[in-house]
């Protein structure tokens, strides 16, 4: 297939540091190119990849000081894609909205995959106008606050397999915390587990302007005053298989609707269980007592804590393996891909590639034949419905 990936710009694909969204594209373009499909990259001119790359800026975003109004390079990038867009079978965007009314007559030919919160009530209406969009959204917890819309598939995201190697032990003692220092982090909830646990915590995070005043009035000084607790800032993808990889568990005390949390799944490609709070995606992505723990409150994470070296490593690199490789993502997409190009490209890949994730909803996109193995009793599907209904 001929398929344009169109990628925020914020940062490079992939990023050098923190980054999910463009990751996630990387991801999925190196996956499409390695398996024979002929994929465009709209990123910014320093990504890297071996797809054919169209600059729509010279470097990521937000690394460049120069730079004050992201809104203008995101419009070229917008204009570069309308003017070959007659070259593509399919355009996935991946930059929210803002694509929506220059391309309304190609609706048909786009896929919008939605990567944020869609909890915020200035959506419905965006979305209410724009209904013949095809979407997919990264979680079932992720469509619940949007109005009907054209939701064509979930897909969650996955990684390359030997991106984060599996480690048959944890080697550090240490717990781990890996994102960005913000309110709905819960960084401060890391903090207290770790440290009612007694044992060591070690957070690399990312500082944003916006939480600078966080940063340094509630987790700076809540740092200082635990000297098992170690900061050590924003970490490559080198760093991040050591870091996650000695862990003896991942922190997610997340306190928001996060639509997917691309770390739960980096910490399970290395075999090192999640303890996360029960929200958002949570219940999609961590199957309790197997790949962690699932929580709701800071009395249960401690305990949560104290079981992780119960759990099988090996089990949670397998529960990567089934669900959140790379390959799973876009065969995945592929199928969504060929939905909406027509069916005459089913006939050049096997039948067993031709489905769409067990975590599909009511109203997506189905196959003809075979699609009753999503719902079946112990399907992924069906497990997943059991985790998210436990009190």
């Amino acid at each position: 297939m001929r398929i344009a990936q169109i990628a925020p710009l914020y940062e490079r694909v992939p990023p050098k540091l923190y980054g999910g969204t463009e990751r996630v594209v990387s991801y999925l373009t190196e996956e499409l190119v390695r398996q024979g499909h002929e994929v465009t990259l709209f990123a910014s001119g320093d990504s890297i990849t071996k797809a054919k790359l169209v600059p729509c800026c010279d470097t990521a975003l937000r690394l460049n000081p120069t730079v004050k109004d992201s809104l203008p390079y995101h419009v070229v990038q917008l204009e570069k894609v309308r003017q070959r867009a007659r070259e593509f079978d399919v355009l996935h965007f991946h930059t929210d909205a803002l694509h929506l009314p220059l391309f309304r007559g190609l609706a048909k030919r786009t896929l919008t995959t939605l990567h944020g919160r869609l909890d915020l009530p200035d959506l419905k209406p965006l979305y209410t106008e724009f209904p013949e969009f095809p979407l997919v959204s990264i979680s079932h917890a992720q469509r619940w606050p949007m109005p009907p819309v054209n939701w064509v598939g979930t897909v969650p995201h996955g990684l390359p397999g030997d991106l984060l190697p599996f480690r048959p032990a944890s080697k550090g003692g240490y717990l781990a915390f890996l994102g960005r220092i913000s309110p709905e982090k819960r960084p401060d909830r890391a903090i207290e587990i770790a440290t009612r646990a007694g044992i060591p915590l070690k957070m690399a995070a990312k500082v944003d302007k916006a939480d600078a005043d966080y940063w340094s009035e509630v987790i700076k000084p809540m740092i200082e005053r635990h000297p098992r607790v170690e900061f050590i800032g924003e970490i490559n993808e080198h760093q991040k298989a050591e870091f996650l990889g000695n862990a003896l568990a991942l922190l997610f005390p997340i306190d928001w609707p996060e639509p997917f949390g691309l770390v739960m799944i980096e910490a399970m490609s290395c075999g090192t269980p999640v303890v996360a709070f029960r929200c958002g995606s949570v219940p999609e992505v961590i199957e309790n007592g197997v790949s962690g723990f699932i929580v709701s409150s800071i009395d249960q994470a401690v305990d949560a804590v104290q079981m992780v070296g119960r759990l099988d490593r090996q089990s949670v690199r397998q529960a990567f393996e089934q669900r959140f490789t790379a390959e799973c993502m876009a065969r995945e997409y592929l199928s969504i891909y060929e939905h909406l190009a027509g069916t005459r490209l089913s006939a050049r890949r096997p039948a067993h590639q031709s489905r769409l994730s067990p975590l599909a909803m009511p109203g997506d996109i189905t196959l003809p034949s075979g699609a009753g193995w999503m719902d079946a009793p112990g399907s992924p599907a069906a497990q997943a419905r059991s985790i998210s209904g436990q009190a």
